[in-house]
């Protein structure tokens, strides 16, 4: 099949043909009549199979001309850097079309984006939390929308956009067309389709967690840290393989750590990205890495996610990631549009259970390599990698508070007297052969008469 069965207009026509694609994907090509139709749409598909451009073509050439202000299609992404690209590839696609596109995130003035807001749009792209706050200033009014496109919503619910979800979904028409696609189905995002989506139809050309036939995958058992650093400098210095490299770690803090470490070795070829970088920082770096001007680029995953880098020669996973469905993830950033591609991942001995989670979820193993006998193997570990000693009779530890201080001592004899109620006066009365009742003149007058 070609893009010509699919029954696009002539501009779209003109914008696949000088972007040169003439053959749509599997999940384009299921997923364009279903689209199309108005209905609810789910669609799994693995990474890097072109998922934007599979919601994004029966939208635009069913999209009419307007001249209002409103928008009518809102697409809905996790991160800043995904606004940024999908709005790309809109404009690409509508390069013949007269439509106006808006991609709206955080971190940036928010003034400027209810000014071009105000302007009047067709197709918004936002997070969720710029576009709640967009939408509670009232500048932007969500009754006009007519499709609803979801993109890597389980990310967002990872994120806590949870609550802003649902506040979003209140606030769009009841008459509307949702569409959402993902690489990998949580029970979080059923949950999500169950309760804001009608009957929608589930388009699947792999099942979820499926890798791509075209990435090689292989693994590396590594004790710790800087035997890892070791081991990517070895590797790394294979300019000639390892010549657009994709590096994925856990934490800010561990990116940061990896940079320094390698920026020695890779100066100027090595950047990295995580959100405590800013936002021209992050997309400085993204660019620099695409066009080939740094080799090599280190992420943590939500700054990667759904991000379309081309010809990636390899994916390496520094750590391995605890929910398998980052894995996945991960590794699509490589071999991308029927390209071939490599993933790496080190796994030290605690990261094996995560590891057999990703395995299970692929359905298969993946090949272990032996370290290579120049890698120096490292005893030295970082402050995460070291055991916690738990010191006893510590006085310097904070103690039980129930326990008694050093203050503490026992009470004398006549202060450990207690209140013993009625018992305590029969006592007294047995012992004075009378009742003490020094306040009751009558008890005296009776005594008197005896």
């Amino acid at each position: 099949m070609t893009f010509q069965d699919l029954n696009l207009n002539t501009p779209l026509y003109n914008a696949l043909d000088d972007l040169g694609f003439t053959t749509p994907t599997p999940i384009q090509e299921q997923s364009f009549n279903v689209v199309s139709s108005g209905r609810d749409v789910v669609g799994i598909a693995q990474t890097g199979t072109g998922k934007t451009f599979a919601y994004m073509l029966p939208i635009l050439k069913n999209l009419k001309f307007s001249e209002q202000d409103n928008p009518r299609v809102l697409v809905l992404v996790p991160t800043r850097e995904l606004v940024v690209q999908v709005v790309e590839e809109i404009e690409k696609l509508s390069k013949y079309i007269n439509n106006r596109v808006l991609g709206v995130y955080g971190g940036t003035n928010i003034n400027t984006q209810k000014q071009a807001i105000a302007q009047g749009l067709d197709i918004l792209v936002a997070t969720p939390g710029r576009l709640y706050d967009l939408a509670l200033s009232r500048v932007l009014q969500l009754k006009s929308i007519q499709k609803l496109v979801i993109d890597e919503v389980d990310v967002m619910l990872d994120l806590g956009f949870r609550h802003q979800l649902i506040n979003i979904f209140d606030l769009l028409p009841e008459r509307r067309q949702s569409i959402m696609f993902s690489a990998t189905m949580t029970q979080d995002v059923d949950i999500l389709i169950n309760e804001f989506f009608r009957n929608p139809i589930r388009v699947s050309v792999a099942v979820s967690g499926t890798p791509l036939e075209n990435i090689t995958q292989n693994r590396y058992n590594v004790p710790n840290f800087y035997t890892k650093v070791n081991l990517l400098e070895h590797l790394l210095s294979h300019t000639q393989t390892f010549n657009k490299v994709l590096i994925f770690v856990a934490f800010k803090r561990m990116a940061d750590r990896l940079f320094d470490q390698l920026d020695t070795m890779f100066r100027d070829e090595v950047c990295v990205i995580h959100s405590n970088k800013t936002q021209n920082y992050r997309l400085r770096s993204i660019e620099a890495f695409g066009s080939g001007e740094h080799r090599i680029l280190i992420a943590t995953d939500v700054m990667a996610r759904g991000l379309d880098i081309e010809n990636v020669s390899h994916v390496i996973n520094f750590d391995t990631p605890d929910y398998p469905e980052n894995y996945m993830h991960r590794i699509g950033r490589t071999g991308r549009a029927e390209r071939k591609g490599e993933s790496l991942v080190f796994s030290t001995e605690k990261e094996q259970e995560y590891l057999e989670k990703i395995e299970s979820l692929m359905g298969m193993k993946i090949p272990v390599l032996k370290l290579p006998e120049t890698v120096e193997i490292s005893i030295e570990l970082i402050e995460e990698e070291r055991t916690q000693i738990k010191e006893r009779h510590n006085p310097l530890k904070q103690r039980d508070e129930d326990a008694p201080g050093l203050a503490f001592h026992e009470k004398k004899d006549k202060n450990k007297k207690t209140n013993q109620g009625g018992s305590y006066r029969r006592e007294m009365a047995k012992k004075y052969k009378k009742p003490k009742t020094r306040g009751d003149k009558n008890a005296n007058k009776r005594r008197k008469r005896r």
